[in-house]
């Protein structure tokens, strides 16, 4: 596009996004017509967090419904909350029942939860996603400005400054976002709420219960003092006249609707809530000897989230300001001085590290005594943990070590464990002016991942005959498979604990491991390699839990406790990259998927003794030999001695019987549609197809190329089987799995050191 063109979607944009200012009538037809634009703070952040839609998602094994709104989808998912998702829910209940008015109008909602668990980057998608919100017709937030100048033919105008001001320059919006009804006395507002809520489709009515701030209030009530004095009879018309008093809609933004206390404010309880007091615009307002609301700052917390958010980040700094906040909630009012208060419509939310409970604690042992009881009372907490999900985690710590930031949505386990499997390439400086490509091998991010979450399970609750690594993996896919059944989490005896993820190795320690492996300069395997700087699971799970003891997030407990976990990721591993080398070794020997169904279209020729009539209508009719082929060459299950008399053994009815048709019938009935036809289902898709058939293991190796030797592996004679079948091993691999040619040759070399030991 030209920058002309540019300019104009620019222009578009904003036109989508700003009103012009309307009347006061004006924007109550506008409500009567879409009451959900009226919505009071916790209603209208609701709202926004419901209009973004779900998404199913599975966390400790169980499935979720997520709200999209915590996916930072306006961002491209850069501050999206990575799981957690149970408290994000509880979160949204609440707000619900405040919205409500259902028992909750007093609570401050507390989330609490140690470093790198994602508070901040709710506090990031707070803002981004009410900003973006508030930008769409069905979301957009108004407040009120006034214009005072020459009303009542006086030349007074209410400014902060003494410069005569006209025109558009004389409109003063106000400073804490007010709601424009609270403009309307109480029972007028009351009967035009029971009307407004009448046609509100939704149970959660509208509320707007606060006066007028202190700025606007000093507007109105100069206004309505000139025009008494002039003799007005309908003063409300006259003060409220569009030349005085105009609705306009604003964008949410920090400031504006949206207050954020940092952990480095500074000030009075009284500045960081509301604001200060310019005492040098006290003497120029006309005040008549009382201070003047115009000449305050209005740049505390409760000021600019008055509308709808007000948050306190790190409120373990802020822990003297909470027992300030204890009526703002029920109240629903601050005082700014003595003799003028503010009502505020916010919702409270305090985000922390553990330790501000421990500063709520401290008079805990005074019982009935304890100076913060009342505070506590009000508070509502949440914790968020860390993860417990091996997918999140590596999706956490992919978005770490890259510029990715796209939610991971994926349509099947398979298509998320290609995602949590894959390499990574990143771009390293060694010096000042030499980027290098660093390649972090397949399973790495994975192995790290894994290896963070086994450190943060509770080690008491494993079910017998399993590890901490199957059980990781429970919660990640919700099964574990055993032999060729799919076995799902319910049937274990396990249940999720408060200590799954309270405690462990924190995504931004290993974050810094591979950092520092991605910054070493030469190649740490072996000099004859094609291409240097690969980062293997292995390099980083070593690196992991050499660090811990000297790592002072650690106790020496802890580290001691995570040293000994990294055994069984170790193992898990390297089963995966056995599984890549001889999926690549066997990759030709692969049955194609049209053998696969004329087996199975055999099998159920046999079980029903005759011949059936296929989907492509064609009639087939059982063949022994057909099946005993497939069944010893392609599944490896049986040899010759099982077919030995007139009909195969009873290994081999059952099998075909329990392995197959069973679990056919049963994907066909999971998988039917609303008249149960099958439809086009792929034999390759059912979970016990796929294992007999994508796995092969070394005796399939052995039997396919007798003359192997796997100790020959790392420089195989020229000429040789060995030789030959490395090199198709390592293209397949890198075809196959993305697998770089120096860390197939690396994972590759590993596992064929393994094998080697146990080859004869």
């Amino acid at each position: 596009m030209s920058g002309e063109e540019y300019i104009d979607r620019a222009d578009d944009s904003l036109s989508a996004t700003y009103e012009e200012p309307m009347a006061l009538g004006e924007y109550v037809d506008a409500v009567l017509e879409t009451p959900e634009i009226a919505a009071h703070a916790s209603k209208y952040l609701l709202s926004a967090i419901e209009a973004a839609g779900t998404r199913t998602v599975i966390e400790e094994g169980e499935e979720k419904e997520r709200y999209r709104f915590f996916d930072d989808p306006h961002n491209d998912g850069e501050h999206a909350i990575l799981g957690n998702t149970e408290v994000l829910n509880a979160f949204v209940d609440d707000l619900r029942s405040i919205a409500a008015g259902r028992g909750k109008d007093e609570k401050i909602v507390w989330l609490e939860g140690p470093t790198a668990t994602g508070k901040s980057e709710l506090k990031r998608c707070l803002i981004n996603g009410l900003r973006e919100y508030s930008r769409t017709p069905e979301g957009r937030r108004y407040t009120v400005e006034w214009n005072v100048a020459g009303a009542g033919g006086s030349d007074s105008a209410l400014t902060y400054g003494d410069t005569p001001i006209e025109d558009e320059d004389d409109w003063y919006e106000s400073p804490v976002q007010v709601h424009p009804l609270t403009v309307f006395p109480a029972d007028v507002r009351e009967e035009l709420l029971a009307e407004i809520n009448e046609r509100l489709d939704d149970h959660i009515e509208i509320r707007v219960d606060g006066e007028l701030d202190p700025f606007s209030r000093e507007a109105y009530d100069f206004l309505e003092e000139q025009y008494r004095r002039a003799g007005e009879e309908n003063l409300f018309s006259a003060v409220t006249d569009p030349s005085h008093l105009r609705v306009k809609n604003f964008v949410v933004d920090v400031g504006r609707g949206i207050g954020v206390l940092h952990s480095e404010d500074e000030g009075t309880p009284k500045e960081r809530l509301v604001g200060s007091w310019m005492h040098g615009m006290l003497r120029e307002l006309d005040s008549r000897g009382r201070k003047n609301p115009q000449a305050f700052s209005y740049d505390g917390v409760l000021s600019q989230g008055n509308g709808l958010l007000t948050v306190v980040e790190d409120a373990a700094q802020h822990a003297d300001l909470l027992q300030k906040l204890l009526n703002v909630p029920d109240e629903s009012h601050v005082k700014l001085d003595k003799g003028i208060g503010m009502d505020v419509d916010t919702q409270l939310v305090i985000i922390s590290n553990p330790d501000l409970e421990a500063q709520l604690n401290q008079h805990a042992d005074r019982e009935g005594q304890d100076p913060l009881k009342a505070l506590k009372r009000r508070l509502d907490k949440h914790e968020f943990t860390y993860l417990t999900n091996l997918s999140l985690e590596a999706q956490l710590l992919r978005r770490e070590l890259t510029d990715e930031t796209s939610v991971w949505d994926p349509d099947s386990w398979e298509e998320l464990e290609t995602w949590i499997q894959e390499p990574v390439s990143v771009s390293v400086r060694d010096d000042i002016d030499t980027p290098t490509e660093k390649d972090i091998a397949p399973h790495t991010i994975e192995a790290a991942a894994l290896y963070a979450v086994v450190s943060r399970l509770d080690s008491s609750n494993v079910p017998t005959g399993l590890d901490l690594v199957e059980k990781a993996l429970l919660f990640d896919r919700g099964y574990l498979m055993e032999g060729d059944e799919r076995v799902d989490i319910e049937d274990y005896d396990l249940e999720i604990t408060h200590t799954d993820g309270d405690h462990g190795i924190p995504v931004t320690y290993v974050r810094d491991v591979v950092a520092d492996l991605l910054h070493e300069a030469q190649d740490r395997h072996h000099s004859d390699l094609p291409v240097e700087h690969v980062i293997m699971p292995r390099d980083v799970l070593n690196a992991i839990a050499a660090g811990l003891g000297d790592a002072p997030v650690f106790s020496p407990s802890e580290a001691t406790e995570y040293e000994e976990r990294v055994v069984p990721v170790k193992n898990y591993v390297f089963s995966e990259q056995e599984r890549d080398v001889l999926a690549a070794m066997m990759r030709d020997k692969r049955v194609d998927e049209a053998t696969v169904e004329e087996y199975i279209e055999q099998v159920y020729a046999w079980a029903s003794d005759d011949q059936i009539e296929n989907e492509r209508g064609e009639y087939v009719d059982p063949d022994p030999l057909k099946m005993k082929v497939f069944e010893i060459e392609h599944l490896g299950r049986f040899d010759e001695k099982n077919y030995e008399g007139a009909e195969p053994d009873h290994a081999v009815t059952k099998f075909r019987t329990d392995k197959i048709i069973t679990a056919l019938n049963r994907h066909a009935w999971q998988r039917r549609d609303e008249e149960f036809r099958v439809g086009d289902v792929s034999p390759k898709e059912i979970p016990v197809i796929k294992t007999v058939l994508g796995s092969h293991d070394w005796d399939d190796v052995k039997r396919t190329y007798e003359d192997f030797d796997p100790g020959q592996w790392d420089n195989p004679p020229s000429g040789t089987e060995t030789a030959a079948l490395k090199e198709t091993t390592i293209r397949n691999m890198m075809e196959m799995h993305g697998y770089s040619e120096a860390a197939a040759e690396l994972t590759s070399r590993h596992v064929m050191s393994q094998v080697s030991y146990r080859w004869d």
